[in-house]
């Protein structure tokens, strides 16, 4: 269990400067098992205990063998866990059900009635001064707590659903991605819109997924409605775990120029990425670059990628133990995103490596940083090839971006920051809340 040793060093460094508020004890609802690949509540969990806060978390889980033991990892840091397995065999009966109906397959897809009827009891017993839920998979568990009044609710949207699947309908890169995504669309827009009624806050990881949730809120909500105030929470980065270090990956001498992707690789907009990058990309690089490597590490890798490593300059790793090795022998790390939403955990992981990135705008439009200075943009096939062609050419611009990229997320992407600003929302909603019941 590294993590847990890592965890427990950061745990004196934290505290030794930080001013707590008054330990607030939270319940902590996620559809998945928070982990190094679930990254954002995981961390975000972690900085909330290392504050002195109490944590009681609820969550759906695979039926793996390696969710449980990442469950007892999170019970190792000193809080509550219950996991609630959701075999696969639930979630499509659970899919085939909501067809019918106005909701989405994303809304029900980790519902498990035994879960909820857990989250009646907790609530019941009383104690908890906020309810925090992640994900819209795990959003319609609102309802329960709306009937216990008296405990206040926000919700992590962490992305605009609904802009992500508008994007993903006009440019997946396979058709059931198309076709799933255009089938739940009209009741996604709707239901996230309705969401903004049920809880007392909402937070988002970018602005334009709070201005995405905004308009839905204008479109569908009816006029004079009392919509949820929205905040934005970016993600962070672990800057002790993710740091510049030395290769520990042996390269053979041809291989000196590597070109590196990393992601989960079942999710659709990642596939996406990846078969552009290899199709029309990579051939403009080789043109100029023959002995350019590409390698496209992240677990789950579905059929159309594993067939790209039939070119022996392409490797596809599946699930790796350790990212950083990889992002530490890359010369540039590549996120060729045709669509996204939130911000990607890639292209901070890479600059905290200080390798350098090259990105599509749209992999990129969420950061901050002044573009060409931490990270290099790109859009086009052509474009993105020569960008990529210009870091492997240029060592100079090469350490630039290097230099650059680990001190933007140095400066605006602390996982501290963002968990004390969970814990000034959970503040200023629980006061909210209290004033509203008290006139009531």
């Amino acid at each position: 269990m590294h993590h847990v040793s890592r965890f427990a060093d950061h745990v004196s460094r934290f505290t030794s400067h930080t001013l707590y508020l008054t330990p607030m004890n939270i319940l902590y609802i996620t559809p998945y098992v928070p982990s190094q690949i679930r990254t954002r509540p995981y961390n975000l969990i972690r900085a909330l205990v290392r504050m002195g806060h109490k944590i009681t978390l609820l969550t759906a889980a695979n039926t793996s063998a390696h969710d449980l033991e990442q469950a007892d990892e999170l019970r190792a840091w000193g809080m509550h866990v219950e996991a609630f397995p959701v075999p696969l065999a639930r979630s499509l009966s659970n899919c085939l059900r909501a067809l019918p109906t106005r909701e989405p397959l994303q809304a029900v897809y980790a519902y498990l009635p035994g879960m909820e009827h857990r989250l009646g009891e907790l609530l019941g017993n009383g104690g908890f001064d906020v309810v925090h839920i992640e994900h819209l998979r795990a959003a319609r568990l609102v309802w329960a707590i709306s009937k216990t009044n008296g405990i206040p609710a926000v919700y992590d949207s962490v992305d605009c659903i609904s802009l992500l699947f508008e994007q993903a309908a006009q440019r997946g890169a396979q058709l059931r991605s198309r076709l799933m995504a255009a089938l739940d669309l009209a009741r996604t827009r709707r239901y996230e819109a309705q969401l903004l009624t049920q809880y007392n806050h909402v937070v988002v990881t970018s602005q334009r997924d709070k201005d995405a949730l905004e308009k839905l809120a204008h479109r569908y909500l009816p006029p004079q409605t009392q919509a949820a105030p929205i905040t934005v929470v970016t993600n962070g980065v672990d800057l002790e775990y993710f740091r510049p270090q030395e290769i520990q990956i042996p390269k053979p001498k041809t291989q000196s120029r590597t070109v590196v992707f990393t992601g989960k690789m079942s999710y659709h907009a990642n596939i996406a990425a990846v078969l552009y990058f290899a199709r029309d990309v990579l051939p403009h690089i080789w043109k100029r670059d023959p002995n350019v490597r590409f390698q496209i590490v992240g677990k789950d890798p579905p059929e159309a990628v594993q067939q790209l490593a039939a070119d022996e300059r392409i490797q596809v790793t599946g699930t790796v133990a350790d990212l950083r090795p990889y992002l530490a022998q890359a010369t540039v790390a590549v996120c060729p995103a045709l669509y996204a939403v939130g911000i990607q955990n890639k292209v901070l992981e890479a600059m905290a490596m200080s390798t350098p990135v090259v990105s599509t705008s749209a992999g990129c439009a969420a950061l901050t940083a002044e573009e060409g200075q931490a990270v290099l943009t790109a859009d086009g096939a052509e474009e993105l090839a020569a960008a990529i062609l210009l870091v492997l050419s240029d060592p100079t611009l090469a350490e630039r971006l290097s230099t650059a990229g680990r001190r933007y997320v140095e400066t605006h992407h602390s996982w501290e920051a963002g968990a004390q600003r969970l814990v000034d929302i959970y503040g200023e909603t629980r006061t909210r809340h209290t004033n509203v019941t008290s006139h009531a």
